[in-house]
């Protein structure tokens, strides 16, 4: 199953640009090719690209697809020899420190007055601009909790109830942008101590922590385990494609993330790659990023999707400090790996 993802995910990708993909652009001139570096979600990229495609034909967008804490090491390993242009929808927090070791350039693309504040670096040029959030939910398969007799949990704490023991799934926060959302939430909401002392309790009824954000929802959809620890964007497409899932955002609030772009420092920016950064802060690009995310980095003015409290932006979502998770990043993930990774499913080779 795991070679024919892969032959599926590389299909996909190759069929994204594989009609544009000669040298030359449709006005008969040379195409300027960009290395894009991306963590979005594998179903999101082709509706996406079709768009930049269709705006600009003559740039040939090379895709690489990994999880955040891949493209993070990716880019960290290629600093002295960087081959990409562009890191697409990659997680704030892994990106901040991709910052600090110098590794983004700065440049204010064309719409960036049009970004609310919490979406975008404070530094002028900017080294960063968000396109969207995405937040902590649990998707929980309601029909395998009914045979077991078990309520729907509704906050982290009810998930340390031993009846839950083996049932959940979480995803690895080294790995998994939206496992390090998770635990960064955590020890923003209550405090060190009792954070460490909470996922100590909670690994117990851990059954598996998994390399993919979205993984945990469907496994609960799947009811493999009938809890998932994940994102909002997989848990409500576990429920709309009609597994028995409810999605529930934890009472004491919802850890997110960002997803950003950045140009990458090279000795020569090339010009399609800046046309890129002006693209990913379009009205157009955004609305099509609406369509997959509640919560995105320009007022649209669009209501609120079913199923997301309306108290989202103000209640819901925590007063998350992003310097703070991505200065702390490093430290977090070794003091979890330590404890925790021998639940971990095996990397893929």
């Amino acid at each position: 199953m795991k070679k024919l993802a892969l032959l599926m995910t590389a299909i996909l990708i190759f069929s994204i640009f594989a009609a544009g993909c000669s040298s030359k652009s449709s006005s008969g001139g040379k195409k300027e090719v960009i290395t894009v570096y991306t963590a979005i979600e594998d179903n999101q990229i082709p509706a996406y690209i079709e768009l930049f495609n269709k705006v600009h034909p003559n740039i040939e967008v090379k895709l690489v697809r990994d999880s955040t804490g891949i493209i993070a090491a990716k880019l960290l390993a290629e600093k002295d020899n960087p081959v990409a242009d562009v890191v697409w929808g990659q997680g704030i927090t892994s990106l901040i420190p991709l910052d600090e070791a110098g590794l983004l350039e700065a440049y204010n693309p064309k719409n960036i007055d049009q970004i609310m504040p919490t979406f975008k670096d404070t530094a002028n040029p900017v080294h960063w601009v968000g396109m969207d959030g995405y937040m902590a939910t649990f998707a929980v398969n309601t029909v395998e909790l009914k045979k077991k007799g078990l309520p729907i949990p509704q906050s982290y704490q009810d998930l340390l109830d031993p009846k839950y023991k083996g049932l959940i799934s979480m995803p690895n926060p080294a790995s998994s942008g939206t496992g390090f959302l998770t635990v960064s939430a955590l020890l923003q909401l209550m405090g060190e101590d009792q954070a460490w002392d909470y996922m100590n309790k909670l690994h117990e009824n851990i059954g598996i922590y998994t390399h993919s954000g979205s993984k945990p929802a469907k496994q609960a959809g799947e009811g493999e385990f009938p809890i998932g620890i994940s994102f909002d964007y997989p848990s409500f497409k576990e429920k709309e494609s009609g597994a028995p899932v409810e999605v529930v955002f934890p009472k004491e609030g919802s850890g997110w993330e960002m997803e950003a772009t950045a140009l990458i420092k090279k000795p020569k920016i090339k010009k399609a790659a800046k046309t890129f950064m002006d693209w990913v802060t379009t009205k157009d690009f955004l609305q099509l990023v609406n369509k997959n995310f509640a919560v995105v980095s320009e007022d649209l003015g669009n209501p609120l999707p079913n199923g997301y409290p309306q108290d989202l932006l103000y209640k819901q979502l925590i007063k998350n400090d992003f310097q703070w998770a991505g200065k702390q990043r490093e430290a977090i993930l070794a003091e979890w790996t330590k404890r925790y990774d021998s639940k971990s499913e095996p990397k893929e080779e």
